[in-house]
């Protein structure tokens, strides 16, 4: 018998990018190295080391520099 455990997903906006993990709000017994996301290709990604899911919110438009 397996269990899948839920992966955390943290919806991010546009203003927040570069999206990183860990984020601020995860806490300090749980960080590890920080790596940055690319959420602006498919609208998600997922951290190598802990497997947080960070998605784009719902209708925000990423804007080029």
């Amino acid at each position: 018998m397996s269990q899948t455990a839920e992966l955390p997903v943290v919806e991010v906006r546009a203003q927040d990018l570069p999206v990183h993990c860990p984020n601020p709000n995860m806490p300090v017994w749980c960080h590890h190295p920080r790596v940055f996301l690319d959420v602006t290709s498919t609208g998600e990604a997922m951290c190598p080391y802990c497997g947080t899911r960070y998605k784009l919110k719902e209708g925000e438009k990423v804007h080029a520099h």
